[in-house]
């Protein structure tokens, strides 16, 4: 059984590939995933707390 698994992005990176990685899992847009977290830093900031946080946590994709 092949079970779905959260990775950073290496082909859609464009800072850490967190961004690209959470859209690969879920099968949408990079572009869609990134504007979020823009919205959420203007927002209040916490966008770029939750980017770092999952930048550290969040391994890089080992089949790329």
């Amino acid at each position: 059984m092949d079970t779905k698994r959260l990775y950073r992005s290496r082909k859609e990176r464009m800072i850490c590939g967190v961004c690209g990685g959470i859209a690969e899992y879920f099968g949408i847009d990079p572009t869609l995933i990134r504007l979020a977290f823009v919205l959420f830093i203007f927002a209040g900031g916490s966008g770029f707390l939750a980017y770092l946080i999952a930048a550290i946590i969040i391994p890089d994709d080992p089949r790329q």
